[in-house]
């Protein structure tokens, strides 16, 4: 009997302590939280006939505000891209012009990369936009992970049909992240190559975004460095500071 009783709360136990896919996400965002988020990366664009690297700086203030800053190569060094809550902006040194992108090329690929606008300034929210499914688990690099799928909410204005996370049970990292179409065709997936600590957190430090139905064809966006927490003003991120932005 005695064993009996044991053996219902141990399931008990276990059962309170299944996690939902609305909390494996709330854990995730929750490991990266921080009030800014000031960083330095490369990024490599790999193509069949040629190969080029990028260097950014970029700021993060909550999910509003975001500015991108281009460090090299020297002829789109200076090239700046903002996000606030008027809208997204792109400020071309060359001709000392700020002009706002239409919410059309937002969607568009990036600078030559894999990823679009909307991916370097992080304007989805995923908890907002999207309706979280657990369905199962699966290894990746070794990390025993969370298989989630995401699917657009009704109200939500956003470019995936369907999303897959692959988060990590242990640092609740994102491993994988699989972008499909409105047709559930897959485009892109998003690998996570190495995780480190870097500014007092472990992070997914390197990551290769590859599209799916182009042979040859990769991103891979290194972290350099990381700083969280440092107090940053609202006033930088405007079309006005755009031109002034120094790294």
């Amino acid at each position: 009997m005695f064993f009996g009783i044991t053996m219902l709360a141990s399931v008990a136990i276990s059962m309170k302590s299944v996690l939902t896919a609305d909390q494996v996400l709330a854990k995730a965002e929750a490991q990266l939280k921080a009030t800014s988020i000031i960083a330095e990366m490369k990024v490599s664009i790999q193509r069949p006939k040629w190969t080029k690297t990028m260097r950014l700086k970029t700021w993060g203030k909550g999910t509003d505000y975001a500015l991108a800053y281009i460090l090299g190569p020297e002829k789109d060094k200076g090239t700046v891209y903002l996000k606030n809550a008027t809208g997204v902006y792109n400020y071309l040194p060359k001709i000392n012009r700020t002009i706002k992108l239409p919410n059309a090329l937002l969607n568009q690929n990036w600078m030559g990369t894999d990823m679009s606008t909307d991916d370097i300034v992080k304007l989805s929210r995923l908890k907002e936009d999207y309706n979280a499914k657990m369905m199962g688990t699966k290894s990746i690099l070794g990390k025993s992970c969370y298989w989630i799928e995401l699917t657009p909410k009704d109200e939500a204005d956003v470019l995936w049909g369907k999303l897959e996370l692959f988060i990590d049970k242990q640092d609740f990292l994102q491993m994988r992240a699989i972008f499909y179409d409105e047709d559930m065709e897959a485009v892109n997936q998003l690998e996570t190559l190495e995780v480190k600590k870097i500014g007092g957190k472990t992070v997914a430090a390197k990551m290769k975004m590859i599209p799916s139905n182009e042979s040859g064809h990769s991103t891979v966006v290194e972290y350099e460095s990381i700083q969280f927490n440092k107090p940053i003003s609202s006033s930088f991120f405007t079309k006005e500071n755009m031109s002034k932005v120094t790294p």
